[in-house]
């Protein structure tokens, strides 16, 4: 393997050591590996990592984007494509697999030769064993949930048994629930848990159909393993549960006997993460029913359309709804609860003004909210030491970590009790006596105490966890030693200073690191003492923060210093042992002040985010789900104000019940249809979240489920075509979505002809109006949809009392010039024409196009003022289409539309075979055919 390769960057590849034994004997080790087409496999060659076969092409292509990267180890006959991976290089790769991809797993080997083996394992759903590399110096920004499903059929009726893993925070949960062909309830339980990975039996029921299984899963970017059967086994789970779960195995058989479906499942989870191997999970984790209807669900296109989630395409922080309200303080902790409560909003009306409560507590007291940040800056990750505890690896500095993230409590509280506003009460509850019961001395005291006894808290500025040499008399002597030589140093520091004319500290440093004791001075002192220093030093390193150098008798001490350290290390082993352990005994007295600190932390940051943007945010009044209405007076969007040079322009949003709880939004491409129905999501999304919200005034009846049919989407990748990935989310609407719910839906049924699409929007219209009758905004450019709400005015007709309005977005033409101009206001009323010429001349389009897209136009649409139906009260509704239909014709067709649909929706396709299916659905088009004989309006799409 010869030639210098390099990376896109500039940087040299780590260069192959292997002679040509060496390369045989690994080449027959890696060709009997199994194969598995999802594992990237790395070796660690110690100063550098290789890949393999496949796996280095993926790299090459990848991460290095260039196949010059690649080269041939071995024989031609024999040999095998592979790419080398510098240290820096490896972690990228792990935490592009780990963090952000969902279709690969990690696998690390160590050995030499033709003998390796596997040490490290690694997938989105178990990130274990790379937690260290993956946050040395990042914060873990999400918990990573393994769930695993197992679909029954029972009666004719779907049901799904699930279970989840969250090993970040040891908690095990179970869940059944009954579900649609559409698995919209599975999904919707991705979402909330923040799951990774799911498992999933190779071997389910034939009858049930796991495509959209598959593609939920999918959706929600999730990584789908696939195990055997005899995995998903419930033997012995309440023994084996027993073992790692804190307190009395009883009340474990009680929960468990509450299911049929969800303990296979959890067997496949323990045995799947090897839970009872490890013995420092026995008696650490907690159980719970999880119960689905606790929180708002959100499926993966609501996620999508609300941009709650950072994405790597994201232009900035505040791109996303979670970038920008991230206003946390502490290292990871409030990161990590505020993506959760993204994805789980609240249902319950006492919880979310509670949350309120307490957020304008700090919006009104901002020194109560500043001395909290201050102090909350200063926590580390309380979780993640304390997972670090119970690695049998753990050193000491977890432990004093803690202590010190701990002791900032005190202050905490002192903050907290200042305090004495109309909220009060509530903020002694909620934290100050949770904080005061775990900083009691039989709690937090105790392992205080066990700190300042057992650990020399003096050498930390040093950098150094050392055990007190108070503990033990042979780390005393140890102690005094080590004492001699630093002084011995500290004196040549000076003694070095006055031989260079350089001031001690100030021009000439004394550092400790890596490379023992070292002197360090600036480039600039440097170039005045040099040949004094080439003469009687020995210069180790120049880099840009200055010159590192040594002497004869600086290294003679640092090698005794470094030598006596090890000396001490190594007494203290089996007491630094002990202390981790008996730490760890004080987990939950750390998770507990995790979890208060982290709220803590989320709701200060929801204060901050109102207070510090250009127009403050207000509390929404929340309301139970069948009381109250949705307005949102002068409301915005929180994520596109923030954008640089955005000028926005709010608007009010009034889901009015019996007036209009179901609004048309007609209007130009380009002039806000789609940010208001997302920005009206969001605001109820941040509102039942405990958010303060971008509006002048807001109110807010709560919804168990927003649901949101926004942007093609690209699922051409999948093998979707936008129009079948647009039907698909409208079917899961129409499934799942009820009169609590909240439905956005922009631009439906263009991606067909224009009369399938228009007689598709009308029936799903008149479904969602007469049948789900939940709140719902839908912007449209069929503007014969806005014929709707007239219906309200005919008594002939079969009328739905939800409440039925128009609206538009307004644009202005100006009549001379004939351009266009974007007013960005929601106002009451249709829409009379269509902007879409208009829009392509905004767009520069060439004049030859533009001049024959107006000739054609008039050619096909009749520009009379005719309206289509008459109201007297109203000229909003007008008409440019050739075809006029009578409002009976309209009325008698669209019902006769809609039943053709629910016959169609109700084709039992899954026991049917194709043939079948087509001579069925040919005897309905007929039949509706014949009816459309004299129907003109039905006769439109034949």
């Amino acid at each position: 393997m010869e030639g210098d390769d390099f990376t896109p960057e500039g940087g040299k590849l780590p260069e192959f050591k292997l002679d040509a034994r060496q390369a045989q004997g690994f080449i027959s080790f890696f060709k009997r590996l199994p194969q598995d087409p999802r594992a990237v496999r790395l070796f660690d060659r110690r100063d550098y990592y290789t890949a393999h076969g496949e796996n280095a092409t993926f790299i090459a292509r990848t991460y290095y984007h260039t196949m010059s990267a690649l080269r041939q180890l071995g024989s031609s006959s024999d040999g095998i494509s592979s790419v080398s991976v510098s240290k820096a290089m490896f972690e990228t790769i792990a935490r592009n697999i780990l963090l952000e991809r969902t279709d690969c797993t990690l696998e690390l080997y160590e050995g030499s030769g033709s003998n390796w083996r596997l040490t490290k394992s690694g997938t989105p759903g178990n990130i274990g064993s790379f937690e260290d590399l993956l946050f040395a110096n990042n914060d873990m920004q999400d918990s990573p949930v393994i769930v695993a499903l197992f679909p029954v059929c029972r009666e004719s009726q779907l049901y799904v048994g699930l279970s989840f893993l969250d090993m970040t925070n040891r908690k095990l949960g179970l869940a059944e629930f009954p579900e649609d062909s559409r698995f919209t309830n599975v999904e919707s339980a991705l979402v909330a848990l923040g799951c990774k990975e799911c498992l999933l039996s190779e071997d389910c029921e034939k009858s049930i159909d796991l495509n959209p299984l598959r593609d939920a899963i999918s959706n929600c970017n999730v990584l789908l393993t696939v195990k055997k059967k005899a995995d998903f086994k419930s033997r012995d789970l309440a023994q084996d549960l027993g073992r790692i779960i804190r307190g009395s195995v009883e009340p474990v058989r009680d929960l468990l006997s509450q299911f049929d479906y969800a303990l296979g499942p959890l067997g496949a989870l323990l045995s799947y993460a090897e839970l009872l191997a490890d013995d420092t999970n026995y008696g650490n984790y907690t159980i719970e029913k999880y119960n689905l209807n606790c929180y708002m669900r959100l499926d993966s296109a609501a996620v999508r359309a609300l941009n709650i989630s950072e994405r790597k395409t994201d232009v900035n922080k505040n791109f996303s709804l979670f970038g920008l309200m991230n206003r946390t303080c502490t290292v990871g902790m409030g990161k990590r609860l505020l993506n959760r409560w993204l994805k789980q909003p609240l249902l319950d009306v006492n919880e979310i003004n509670n949350r309120l409560d307490m957020v304008q507590a700090f919006v009104e007291d901002p020194e109560l909210r500043q001395g909290l940040r201050q102090q909350l800056k200063r926590i580390s990750d309380i979780d993640r030491l304390t997972h670090a505890l119970r690695k049998k690896s753990a050193t000491l500095q977890p432990v004093v970590k803690l202590y010190q993230s701990c002791c900032r409590i005190s202050y905490i509280k002192g903050i907290l009790e200042q305090y004495n506003g109309q909220f009060s009460t509530l903020i002694r509850s909620k934290f100050l006596e949770p904080l005061e019961e775990w900083m009691a001395e039989d709690r937090f005291g105790r392992f205080s105490s066990l700190v300042e006894t057992t650990i020399d808290l003096g050498q930390l500025e040093n950098g150094e966890y050392r055990i007190s040499p108070l503990y033990s008399s042979d780390l005393g002597v140890l102690k005094d030693e080590l004492s001699v030589v630093e002084n011995h140093i500290n004196n040549l520091h000076v003694d070095t200073a006055s031989d260079l004319d350089l001031s001690v500290d100030k021009q000439l440093k004394l550092e400790k690191g890596p490379l023992g004791h070292v002197f360090r001075m600036s480039k600039k002192e440097e170039q005045k003492v040099r040949k004094k220093l080439t003469g009687s030093y020995l210069i180790i390193e120049t880099r840009k923060d200055g010159v590192k150098f040594t002497s004869s008798k600086l290294k003679k001490l640092s090698d005794q210093y470094q030598a006596l350290f090890a000396e001490y290390t190594s007494c203290q082993k089996k007491v630094v042992g002990d202390v981790v352990r008996v730490s760890g005994s004080y987990s939950e007295v750390f998770e507990n002040f995790a979890a208060v600190l982290s709220e803590l932390d989320v709701l200060q940051s929801f204060a901050d985010l109102a207070t510090s943007c250009p127009v403050p945010y207000v509390r929404p009044d929340i309301t139970v789900s069948d009381e109250g209405d949705i307005v949102l007076l002068g409301s915005r969007h929180p994520c596109l104000e923030a954008q640089d040079g955005v000028n926005f322009i709010p608007n009010d949003c009034t889901l009015v019940r019996g007036k209009s709880w179901f609004q048309i939004i007609t209007g130009p491409n380009m002039g806000g249809k789609s940010t208001f129905i997302r920005q009206v999501g969001v605001n109820v999304l941040m509102a039942q979240v405990g958010s303060f919200v971008p509006c002048d005034q807001a109110s807010v009846s709560v919804r168990d489920c927003i649901f949101a049919r926004v942007g093609a989407g690209d699922c051409q990748l999948h093998g979707v075509s936008t129009f079948m990935q647009e039907m698909l989310e409208t079917a899961s609407i129409l499934k799942g979505a009820s009169d609590k719910s909240l439905i956005i839906i922009d631009e439906l049924g263009r991606g067909t002809s224009t009369y399938d699409g228009f007689g598709l929007a009308w029936a799903i219209c008149e479904h969602l109006m007469e049948v789900t009758r939940a709140p719902t905004l839908f912007a449209t450019h069929f503007h014969e949809l806005t014929a709707l709400a007239h219906k309200n005015d005919d008594e002939h007709q079969r009328v739905s009392n939800i409440g039925i309005a128009n609206y538009h977005v307004g644009a202005h033409i100006d009549p001379s010039s004939r351009k266009l101009t974007m007013l960005y206001k929601v106002e009451p009323g249709a829409c009379d024409q269509s902007f879409g010429i208009h829009v392509a001349e905004f767009a520069n389009f060439p004049e030859a196009v533009v001049a024959l897209a107006k000739s054609k136009a008039a050619e096909l649409e009749d520009f009379s003022t005719t309206p289509t139906f008459s109201d007297d009260s109203k000229d909003e509704v007008g008409s440019k289409r050739k075809r006029v239909f009578s409002p009976d014709d309209v009325t008698r067709g669209a019902a006769r539309a809609r039943l053709f649909l629910e016959d169609f929706a109700a084709l039992p396709v899954d026991e049917m075979d194709r043939s079948k299916i087509v001579e069925m659905v040919t005897k309905m088009k007929s039949d509706l055919q014949k009816d459309a004989a004299d129907n003109p309006w039905l006769q439109q799409f034949f």
